[in-house]
């Protein structure tokens, strides 16, 4: 029959519905009441109610299936059908039910000549409680209206499985037997580093405990006052301009505006309201339509367009329940682990760094916003966690060991014991290499190695002295940017360079001009032609966007200039491809230069300018820019994935194509023979300096000054002083003239053999 539209179709069954929960009928005569509504509002000659029992899916009402298969067929979390929308809290929607490749067959239902099926979870607290399905003997799909009509009514059931006390509530929290004692959960370690703290949720959970409105112009109210508060909020947020000041900054902003306004979303909600739901419930039935849509979403930029949307629901809905404010406005008590979805870089800014131990996210890349900042603060992350709702609770104690990639939720004693053993091992280690401040970097063999660090925050500069680095060989000017609601006025721009450089006092500071597009979208800076890319890692970014849009540039120029008046300022231009960029980039520089100088103002005393080598291309022209260059940064994070192509956030990628690969080595000496003779420092930037075998073998290809983050300033000026250049360089020219099955491994046991700890 033609489908209802969805509205009328859960408006018709919701008013029923009504009626059953209102009557003093017993839980089990409601639920058989229920199924027999929905089959029939649905014109579906099957309806079934799933719950879960002692971890299991227990068939307890059904219209059309066996009845005596009622409480006698479970399945458990993940099988069959039934169990794989419950385990995954996702919806199936299939014209042949036994073609998908979960599809259970329970004889004692009955459920031969059934072919269409579709099920939705019921969901409470952010976890499947149970699985509402329907059947029909014709294959088909069912419509989108209907399925939309099945996942409301799955909220109100939700409702009166809770009130009549259906399933354990202390199952629906997360306090089965199986999840009350130690779990541990796996991840991506997306920054390294061990921390012990309590569990805390970046956002407070929003439960939902009135489904069904009494009144809907009042829930319409609700909603529309909502709707006015979130865009007042979202514009605000747009007019504010300091760094890291005034409330929650987030990186996507013009997405959010879009979506704030968009009329199709409200709508929906607006929809959902006038089928029967309060106005919390309407959000939350339209945020579960969004995340059913995400899990279809292999396009990782539009993906990241739906979280951006979630997010605006999740403001919207703590808005409208009056649940307002993060962990971050209610301050931090003790040591914290960190939970959330996801976080942008100036929400985790927010929160207190002497509390702040730690950072577990459901979702998160290598390449996140977030990711760099975390890393340049020294706080572990683990991404991509599952089940991080289901199995932790606000207050829970939680090991997080970035360096293993896992996390430990209410440990026992010893296994915290043991914790802590390691722990303060890695602090004693810490503190050794603490005390490596002031000395210098000298192989065994007298050689001066030069160690720098990475920054691109006024938090950073502290680490300066603190690690006793030679300089910053990398201060990422993007930072103010992508934690900045618009884009940052030159008077802004002039005091951050400025008092960097201040802190910095005599040891040089290289600004790498900023570094945006790709991975690092800015919402108030788009393509002029809107395009969709592709593959954004290769496309329109960096100094191609400065270019282009070169006002961007002339600003950032003018401000460094400013800032760096009686100095010597150091500038370098990302992902430089051809010597034409980089010269069209300086003549930017130089005409500033130019303007100034007329105009009167101190200027500074040297300029020296530099390139970063990320694509490959630029090193068959290097004798052409040479002259012209006074230094050289390799930037091998996006050299590697160049060079493999090889997307590095890329789950199955991420760790297949090794940094000390033949193929990487002679890369790099290549680069290095190929500026002998020519006065230009060469500097390796990036993750792989910072590691002790890496840099290692960097060492002995000829590289003489590294660039890595704070972190690792220590345990690298402690390997240097245990090598003899002279022995490494002979080593490594060997394998890279006859290479080993495996480099690493035998870079591996050379520094065994030696004494040389690699970890």
């Amino acid at each position: 029959m033609p489908a209802p539209s969805a509205v009328s179709a859960a408006r018709t069954i919701l008013t029923r519905l009504h009626d059953v929960m209102a009557s003093r009928s017993h839980a089990q005569a409601k639920l058989n009441q229920v199924v027999e509504i929905i089959g029939e509002g649905l014109d579906s000659e099957v309806c079934s109610i799933y719950l879960l029992r002692e971890g299991m899916l227990e068939l307890f009402a059904t219209r059309g299936l066996a009845q005596e298969a009622v409480h006698v067929t479970r399945m458990a979390i993940g099988e069959g059908l039934v169990g794989t929308i419950g385990g995954n809290v996702e919806t199936l929607n299939l014209a042949e039910a036994t073609a998908h490749p979960d599809f259970s067959y329970r004889p004692e239902t009955g459920e031969d000549k059934f072919h269409s099926f579709a099920g939705v979870p019921i969901v409470r607290r952010e976890r499947s409680v149970g699985v509402l399905c329907v059947q029909h003997v014709d294959p088909r799909r069912y419509e989108e209206v209907e399925i939309e009509a099945l996942q409301t009514v799955a909220m109100v059931l939700s409702e009166l499985i809770a009130n009549a006390d259906l399933v354990d509530e202390e199952e629906v929290a997360g306090l089965s037997p199986q999840l009350s004692g130690p779990q541990r959960l796996t991840g991506l370690s997306l920054v390294k580093g061990l921390a012990v703290g309590s569990a805390v949720y970046h956002q407070p959970r929003i439960t939902i405990e009135h489904v069904m409105a009494e009144d809907r112009d009042a829930e319409l109210q609700r909603v529309y006052l909502a709707f006015d508060k979130m865009r007042e909020q979202i514009d605000r947020m747009a007019s504010q301009a300091e760094f890291g000041v005034g409330g929650e900054h987030e990186e996507v902003l013009e997405t959010y505006r879009m979506f704030a306004y968009d009329e199709g979303w409200s709508r929906r909600i607006i929809e959902a309201i006038d089928s029967g739901l309060t106005a919390e419930a309407a959000i939350e039935r339209v945020q579960q339509r969004t995340r059913m849509r995400m899990r279809q979403i292999d396009d990782p930029l539009l993906a990241d367009r739906m979280h951006d949307l979630e997010d605006l629901a999740n403001r919207l809905l703590r808005i409208v329940s009056g649940q307002m404010g993060t962990a971050a406005s209610m301050g931090l008590r003790s040591d914290t682990i960190l939970i959330a979805r996801n976080l942008g870089p100036a929400e985790l800014l927010e929160y207190d760094k002497r509390r702040l131990k730690g950072v577990l996210l459901e979702e998160g890349s290598l390449t996140a916003h977030v990711v760099i900042v975390a890393r340049a603060m020294g706080i572990p992350v683990l991404g991509r966690v599952r089940s991080l709702r289901g199995t932790v609770r606000d207050g829970d104690q939680l090991l997080l060991d970035g360096d293993q990639g896992n996390v430990t939720v209410r440990p026992l004693p010893a296994m915290a014991e043991a914790f802590e053993a390691r722990f303060a091992k890695s602090k004693e280690r810490q503190a050794a290499y603490a005390a490596l401040r002031d000395v210098e970097p000298f192989t065994r063999d007298g050689t001066r190695i030069k160690v720098m660090m990475n920054a691109g925050l006024r938090d950073d500069m502290p680490n300066l002295s603190l690690t006793g680095a030679d300089g910053i060989g990398l201060f990422r000017t993007e930072f103010q940017f992508l934690v900045s609601a618009t884009l940052p006025a030159r008077e802004r721009q002039t005091r951050l360079y400025r008092d960097v450089l201040d802190a910095a006092g005599d040891k040089p500071v290289v600004f790498r001009t900023v570094d945006i597009g790709g991975d690092k979208v800015l919402p108030y800076l788009r393509h002029n032609d809107g395009e969709h890319e592709e593959n954004p890692a290769m496309g329109w970014r960096a100094l191609r966007v400065a270019l282009e849009r070169d006002g961007l540039l002339k600003v950032q120029a003018r401000a460094l200039l400013e800032a760096a008046a009686g100095r010597t300022l150091n500038v370098m231009f990302p992902m430089v491809s051809e010597p034409w960029e980089f010269d069209a980039a300086r003549e930017v520089f130089e005409s500033q230069r130019k303007y100034l100088k007329g105009q009167k103002k101190l200027l500074p005393e040297a300029i020296r300018y530099g390139a970063m080598l990320e694509v490959p291309a630029l090193a068959e022209q290097l004798d052409v820019l040479a002259p012209r260059l006074s230094f050289l940064s390799i930037g091998t994070n996006d050299l590697t994935q160049f060079l493999f192509a090889a997307d590095r956030s890329h789950t199955k990628l991420a760790e297949r194509y090794d940094w000390l690969s033949t193929s990487i080595m002679r890369f790099l000496k290549r680069v290095q023979l190929s500026l002998v003779g020519h006065s230009v420092d060469v500097t390796v930037c990036g993750e792989m300096g910072g590691r002790r075998l890496e840099a290692l073998a960097l060492l002995g290809i000829g590289i003489r000054r590294l660039s890595i983050t704070p972190a690792s300033v220590g345990p690298i000026k402690e390997l240097v002083r245990k090598i003899d250049l002279a022995e490494i360089t002979a080593a490594m020219n060997q394998w890279l003239s006859a290479p080993p099955p495996n480099l690493r491994e035998a870079l591996t046991r050379w520094a065994e053999e030696r004494g040389i700890e690699i970890e």
